[in-house]
């Protein structure tokens, strides 16, 4: 009988984003429940918008957490790697899905 899903152990190995890194949502961030103030299902970051990580932490002694700042929507949401993507990297080959200055610095 299988455990289901089991995904690796992202702290085995170093964190994939740093402190000041700036980076781009690869999808849209819905509330879970567990962001305070803001409804379930309430919109937290779209697809695109560009944010600089501040902290990184851990859950469960298994994944890395980023606190990505989204300075265009002044919150910071806790994000998982594979729903991010470097920007500094990006600035160095094209990317199509988060190209440098997506949703920066433009009025909503």
């Amino acid at each position: 009988m299988g455990l289901g899903r089991e995904e690796e152990i992202e702290i085995h190995k170093p964190p994939r984003f740093m402190p000041g890194e700036r980076v781009c949502a690869t999808r849209h961030i819905k509330n879970d429940g567990t962001y305070p103030g803001k409804e379930i299902g309430e919109g937290l970051v779209r697809k695109g918008d560009a944010g600089f990580v501040r902290d990184v932490g851990t859950f469960l002694q298994q994944f890395y957490i980023y606190a990505v700042e989204w300075i265009d929507r002044g919150n910071v949401v806790g994000m998982r790697a594979r729903e991010l993507r470097s920007l500094e990297e990006a600035s160095t080959r094209k990317s199509t899905e988060c190209a440098t200055g997506v949703n920066e610095g433009k009025p909503r």
